[in-house]
């Protein structure tokens, strides 16, 4: 089992930045292929950005592209987030995920097995 914690959600204006991180404890020796999603209200959680244990793999959704970053360093068992150029429609609730397929870079949510409560972000105009 892997219990995973995210942080540094809040309000920001429109252009500015976040970093979100995602802290793992518990079965943190195997190795896990980790992502973000976002859920907005009244919408779909959807992937915001994923990647393998190695940090080599990664994935954005296109709306992200150029403005986020996602990163590993696993010798901290930590997963961070970079999000710059904020707008208002990445406003939502932030979730961390772990797959224990870690060779692969998930885009759905059913391949991740452990999930964060999530981070509230909150992009004012």
């Amino acid at each position: 089992q892997v219990q995973l914690v995210e942080s540094g959600g809040g309000l920001v204006q429109a252009g500015g930045s976040l970093r979100l991180s995602c802290a793992a404890s518990g079965r943190t020796f195997r190795r896990y292929a980790m992502g973000w999603f976002r859920q907005a209200p009244g919408k779909e959680r959807e992937i915001v950005a994923a990647i393998s244990w190695s940090g080599i793999n990664t994935y954005y959704t296109d709306s992200v592209k150029g403005r986020f970053t996602i990163s590993v360093d696993n010798a901290k068992n930590t997963m961070y987030l970079q999000m710059n150029s904020l707008k208002p429609e990445d406003t939502a609730v932030y979730y961390c995920a772990a797959d224990r397929d870690d060779l692969r870079v998930g885009v759905r949510s059913e391949e991740f097995d452990y999930w964060g409560q999530g981070t509230q972000v909150t992009v004012s105009s």
